[in-house]
């Protein structure tokens, strides 16, 4: 019996290197890559071999006979992909589609003589654009790594933005923490570049610095009203239900009936599903305590997701929105304001984007009445947020579109329109793009310096995304060492560990990270819970602390 590929696909294409066959696609040599929701597997090649389960970090890959209830649709979607390019020959044949081809690693070419030193190298960044570049580094090279982090624990967007729902996404966190402890990695956690130390000072004590920083702003809608109480950035609450330690426990509030989310990307569909999630549910995750506790309270019955452009152009997968069509209890409206929409739905096919919506029921949606009782959300394509209204606290939304203008109530605004990188003190930045220049990973004009991940190509892509970008950094930084152009740092290593140990006395090694991780998980299992995460700077070093790995 074939496997399929389901909605927790991280597209790290780990799948495709060990499949004996070819049928897992698209693979990071082909164009599509990278432009599709998720990989997909071939039913007419695959030989049931199994290979790709093993290897799957995130656990996204089953036969399809024993597919859930709610996972059955992956196997059509996975046949689906390949529908008009087989040939008599094989998959390997294909007439209208990309060239198939057998691959093992990200296509960056790399020779390394076999008399290369040790390079000491610095990662500024431990979510998974930062660790995907440790891993390969270690994996392929003798370099000595110097791991860094702003917090006091591991694990960025895995830890930080990774819905608590969707724990098979989380299990990448397990493939990256096994390099936590290498024997060539020193940890620095709660030390930040720009404050502890500077951009230079890293530099001068490592042969090559790579920054992983992601993108920790968000974009703004630009309309009056945004910064009434109660509209609020989905970053925000995506970091309040994840216990990051930068957001109050009481940030948000609850108290409204209906919430407006601007926005239909994967970030949007997450935001409104805990919303309206059944506290209990969530209560088997690690969110938040603080979040679990407001939640069972809140008043918040209606999420209205406004998207600009129609369903064929949405911003979410298919996967995310599949997946809320099998929320126990939750009902799905497409406000058919438009006659656009319909049309869109009807005359999609299997695999357009608005095909998803395809049996999701279509109406009238009024915005000036209490919800209906029961949790909903609302889907409401073609329509633009123009004002927010309200005298100090959001009260409601005026939106325009083709059929005119609206006003939704409302009590709380989160905006879901995209992240943004910062500025990086020591470091070129480029305004319009939120990025920092460079080439090929390299930072233009400073030698030794890389960026990787979100802060050098944008936030788009998922957490897979990020091994051929670390993959392409790397190889441009291997190849600057074989040609003699890294600059030669006046420092070791070891006195910049003296150095950080000086400037910040509250840092952490992978002793105190393993530390935390044992606080967190034995307070899950005295709650039932897989963790409880502690929410808190001060509680992330006390508990390091009484464990006495506290340096």
């Amino acid at each position: 019996m074939t496997y399929a590929i389901t909605q927790t696909c991280c597209s790290d294409a780990t799948c495709v290197a060990v499949c004996p066959v070819n049928c897992i696609h698209p693979t990071p040599e082909e164009r599509a890559f990278g432009s599709t929701e998720m990989l997909h597997i071939d039913p007419v090649s695959c030989i049931d071999c199994g290979a790709c389960a093993d290897a799957c970090p995130v656990d996204a890959i089953f036969p399809v006979d024993r597919l859930a209830p709610e996972q059955k649709e992956y196997a059509a979607i996975n046949a689906a992909y390949f529908e008009g390019r087989h040939t008599d020959a094989g998959t390997d044949a294909v007439e209208d589609g990309p060239t198939f081809h057998a691959w093992g690693s990200p296509s960056f070419p790399r020779v390394l003589p076999s008399d290369l030193a040790p390079l000491r190298i610095a990662v500024v960044g431990t979510g998974p654009a930062g660790m995907y570049a440790v891993q390969d580094l270690l994996l392929h090279t003798n370099a000595e790594v110097t791991l860094i982090d702003r917090l006091p624990v591991a694990g960025g967007l895995v830890r930080y933005g990774v819905a608590p729902d969707h724990p098979a996404t989380k299990k990448v966190g397990e493939t990256f923490a096994r390099f936590h402890t290498h024997h060539r990695v020193r940890m620095h956690l709660g030390l930040e570049v720009g404050d502890d130390v500077t951009a230079q000072e890293l530099a001068e004590h490592h042969d090559a610095v790579i920054y992983a920083v992601g993108a920790a702003a968000d974009r703004r809608l630009s309309v009056p009203g945004e910064d009434l109480t109660g509209s609020i950035s989905a970053r925000t609450f995506v970091a309040w239900y994840n216990a990051h330690p930068d957001v109050a426990h009481e940030a948000i509030d609850l108290s409204a009936e209906r919430v407006v989310v601007v926005g239909n990307g994967n970030v949007a569909l997450d935001v409104a599903r805990i919303l309206l999630a059944d506290p209990d549910t969530l209560a088997r995750t690690d969110i938040a305590d603080h979040a679990l506790k407001a939640l069972r309270a809140s008043s918040v019955r209606e999420v209205v997701l406004l998207g600009r452009r129609g369903p064929e152009d949405a911003a979410y997968t298919t996967p995310e929105l599949l997946a809320l069509k099998h929320v126990p209890g939750l009902q799905l409206l497409v406000d058919d304001h438009d006659p656009r929409i319909a049309a869109a739905v009807d005359e999609a096919g299997p695999n357009d984007r608005a095909a998803v919506l395809k049996g999701v029921p279509r109406g009238g949606f009024d915005g000036d009445v209490v919800p209906p009782p029961g949790r909903r959300i609302v889907l409401r394509f073609h329509s633009s947020p123009v004002e927010l209204l309200g005298s100090e606290q959001i009260e409601a939304v005026r939106t325009e579109g083709a059929s005119g203008e609206r006003v939704i109530a409302a009590g709380m605004v989160l905006r879901a329109i995209g992240y943004r990188g910062g500025p990086l003190s020591g470091l070129p930045f480029d305004e319009a793009t939120g990025t920092v220049p460079h080439e090929g990973g390299r930072v233009t004009g400073m030698p030794g310096t890389y960026v990787v991940g979100w802060i050098k190509r944008g936030p788009s892509g998922g957490i897979g995304a990020n091994r051929t970008c670390a993959a392409e950094t790397v190889a441009t930084l291997l190849a600057d060492a074989v040609s003699g152009a890294l600059p030669t740092p006046p420092h070791a290593p070891k006195a910049f560990h003296r150095l950080a140990a000086r400037r910040n006395r509250r840092v952490l090694d992978a002793k105190g990270l393993a530390a935390i991780e044992r606080a967190e998980t034995a307070r899950g299992r005295e709650a039932g819970r897989p963790r409880v995460k502690l929410a808190t700077v001060d509680e992330l070093v006390a508990s390091a602390r009484r464990r006495r790995v506290f340096r």
